[in-house]
């Protein structure tokens, strides 16, 4: 299947509860009282405190996501991200012996002779793991020859904070096109429930040099536009 990234649930009002975390700081209002700002206000402190790096206030809210149609390549890439939490499709309880979905490169799918070599090598793992599995041989012992390309699913969960880190780093062009493409669409969905904390979001590049320095794609002026008309 295609990706498919949904937001399944987040703090509410995200925004809000992220400028009273920061008014906190800053003020010597009354807890009961930190939520009563206006959006204007909440706004200029939100923007105050992203300009100063005092992420921590971000900590307190966090999103939920439903993840489908990323291959095995792809969530090996996730773990890297350790301030987050992940449930995965298990390949140990969930079996694939009518025929696993996998993945397959544009630039695979690309070139028709490539193209066939790859589905044929799918069809033989599938093939060697059915085989395994008609012999008794137990599941989480098959799927070690179940290839990277091998679709999953999962739910994942990060805060405010660790997803400006993780928009950072995954949706530059330099990253891998399969995490950069749900990256994007994360940023998509999460910017229609907190738009002040990720108005400026996305790689390094929107916000100043490219950070990758020799190694830049050179289209940073497309990547603005690109990420000022997400929506």
């Amino acid at each position: 299947m295609a990706l498919l990234v949904q937001l399944l649930t987040h703090t509410p009002e995200p925004d809000k509860v992220a400028a009273a975390a920061a008014r906190l700081c800053y003020s010597s209002s009354s807890i009961d009282r930190l939520l009563e700002q206006g959006r204007e206000e909440r706004a200029t402190l939100l923007a105050k405190i992203l300009s100063l790096g005092h992420y921590s206030v971000l900590e307190h809210v966090a999103f939920t996501f439903g993840i489908e149609g990323i291959s095995r390549a792809c969530s090996h890439q996730l773990v890297r991200h350790r301030i987050a939490s992940f449930s995965q499709q298990s390949q140990r309880y969930v079996s694939h012996k009518t025929q696993f979905a996998a993945v397959v490169p544009a630039s695979i799918q690309a070139r028709p002779e490539l193209l066939e070599r790859f589905n044929g090598f799918l069809d033989q793992a599938h093939q060697v793991y059915r085989e395994l599995l008609d012999a008794g041989i137990p599941a989480e012992d098959a799927r070690f020859v179940l290839p990277n390309a091998a679709e999953t699913k999962l739910v994942m969960t990060m805060n405010a904070r660790e997803l400006l880190h993780f928009f950072n780093l995954r949706c530059c062009r330099r990253a891998q096109w399969e995490i950069r493409a749900m990256a994007t669409e994360m940023l998509r969905l999460v910017r229609r429930e907190a738009p002040l904390l990720f108005v400026d979001a996305g790689p390094g590049c929107l916000r100043g040099a490219c950070p990758e320095g020799v190694m830049t794609c050179g289209e940073a002026v497309a990547v603005r536009k690109e990420f000022k008309e997400l929506s």
